[in-house]
């Protein structure tokens, strides 16, 4: 029995079947419960929608056989042969790589480069050397957010921004509306290929391929005058899996011979390619947000527990206003199911009878070998070791709040 079928019945409980017919069953039920809604939450499957786009590693993926799916208007891999389970292991205890082109970058230039960004973003893009990155969210006029970004300082005229696949068409446009004084920005999107090297292990295969020299020493940095086996790249040391790990940004047509590079460079420390089921139990392991999920255009990023990227002090943001003016009472937490069942997304919370929050993101997680959720709750109920009730189609299960993230990494030296 594959891994994939393994987390259905460990995500089902009551599911009972073998053969053929389980394998495919499992994944048709896999697909259905975990990626047709995030990929609707993330932009998909809206009226007048084109056919869903290809990253330049479409192929490779065909011929490691991957299990194809739609996902943020494109089509990629959820899963290899290896299993959603052994591909999350691999990453937490080794090293696995993941097609992430589909993800955007901006260019923004000018002498009025950091005006803007600061005017954009909610985080703070004062005193920072070149090549350092933060993360931070873009907020509408009533504190919403319209996206969350990376973005790199290149030099002080120069920034670099990373935001979500499904939403680059509308972020792009969204800050050209609001862009000020003397700044141009560029949608570069269809440029670049990107491959993310995530684990334990990713600095031993990127010792192979690069000079020590040119690796980003420290955490959210990048160098972007890399050369990795023999090719100009943007390198970078961030992820979404909560491990070390580097993202490799480089020329579109580079980018499938740096795949088979990587796969070929990195047999002795065990490298495959993971695919979105494993990024996504990835990053709620270690507590990391989902645009769609824990924010939306509805959601205050105060309100998902981003308050050390939402910078008050700043002088003005969009959005800002919007936030003093109508605080907010809720909170993210971390749930551990200690009931039987599986707790997903649009999920009540209660407290007794009192409906208190609501789950963002909820899976069984194969590093913490349990049932986990993210809920955005009332403050008054968001306390360490609260006991709550999670409404699981019609059943209350039994959960407590415990801290994010529910996975960290062991500290060494990188």
């Amino acid at each position: 029995m594959d891994d994939t079928l393994e987390s259905i019945l460990v995500c089902t409980d009551e599911v009972n079947l073998s053969g053929k017919e389980t394998e495919r069953i499992g994944y048709m039920l896999f697909y259905a419960l975990f990626y047709i809604p995030k990929y609707e939450l993330e932009g998909g499957n809206k009226k007048g929608d084109t056919m869903e786009k290809k990253t330049v590693l479409y192929e490779k993926h065909l011929e490691a056989n991957g299990k194809m799916v739609p996902f943020g208007g494109y089509i990629l891999p959820v899963q290899y042969e290896t299993g959603v389970i052994k591909e999350h292991m691999t990453v937490r205890t080794g090293v696995g790589m993941f097609d992430v082109s589909h993800m955007g970058e901006i260019v923004c230039k000018g002498k009025d480069a950091l005006k803007n960004i600061n005017h954009l973003m909610t985080n703070s893009y004062d005193d920072m050397y070149d090549g350092q990155a933060r993360y931070t969210v873009m907020c509408n006029e009533f504190g919403g957010v319209v996206d969350d970004f990376i973005v790199y300082r290149v030099n002080e005229e120069e920034f670099f921004l990373v935001p979500n696949a499904a939403n680059v068409d509308k972020d792009y446009a969204w800050i050209l509306d609001h862009q000020i004084g003397d700044v141009t920005f560029e949608n570069v999107s269809d440029k670049y290929g990107q491959i993310a090297l995530q684990g334990p292990k990713a600095k031993d295969v990127m010792l192979k391929l690069v000079d020590p020299e040119e690796i980003p020493k420290k955490y959210y940095s990048a160098n972007f005058n890399a050369t990795v086996a023999g090719m100009k790249c943007i390198l970078s040391r961030t992820g979404y899996t909560g491990e070390l790990g580097y993202e490799i940004y480089i020329d579109k047509d580079n980018a499938p011979k740096m795949w088979d590079i990587l796969l070929e460079k990195g047999k002795e420390e065990g490298v495959i390619p993971c695919g979105l089921g494993a990024r996504d139990t990835l990053r709620l392991e270690a507590g990391m947000c989902l645009y769609g999920h824990e924010m939306t255009e509805n959601v205050s990023p105060l309100e998902t527990a981003l308050d050390i990227f939402v910078k008050m002090d700043k002088e003005e943001f969009i959005g800002k206003q919007a936030m003093i003016d109508t605080p907010s009472n809720k909170t993210r937490v971390g749930l551990k199911i200690t009931g039987r069942g599986i707790a997903r997304e649009d999920m009540k919370v209660y407290k007794g009878d009192k409906l208190v929050g609501e789950t963002t993101s909820g899976s069984h997680l194969p590093y913490m070998k349990g049932a986990y959720a993210m809920a955005i709750v009332n403050k008054d109920y968001a306390e360490l070791g609260t006991e709550v009730e999670v409404d699981i189609r019609g059943k209350r299960v039994a959960a407590e709040v415990i801290e994010l993230p529910f996975y960290k990494r062991p500290r060494k030296k990188a």
